[in-house]
């Protein structure tokens, strides 16, 4: 039983190993339209590339931006309402003497 069993197990060794390193093997027959197919496929892709990393350098530019301009608002912001405060307390001061 056991002879039997190794001479199936190698037969579908064989079998797997054949079919694997076939389907692994590179297909190089391409026709001449395919590979022109793929050539500018990959000619848009590497446009797009560009136009996206530049895209990504603007908008990073302009985020830098933003978040300057936001520290400005917010340093605007509390000093307003500092000087505000400082005007209501004087304004119950006032009150409060009068």
């Amino acid at each position: 039983m056991l002879p039997l069993f190794i001479v199936v197990m190698t037969h579908f060794y064989t079998v797997f190993t054949n079919h694997y390193n076939e389907a692994m093997k590179p297909n190089v027959s391409y026709p001449t339209e395919e590979l022109k197919f793929l050539e500018n496929k990959l000619d848009v892709l590497i446009s797009e590339y560009s136009h996206i990393k530049v895209e990504n350098v603007s908008l990073k530019i302009k985020q830098d931006a933003l978040v300057r301009e936001k520290a400005k608002l917010l340093e605007k912001t509390t000093l307003a309402r500092t000087q505000v405060e400082a005007m209501i307390n004087r304004l119950k001061a006032m009150e409060q003497n009068s």
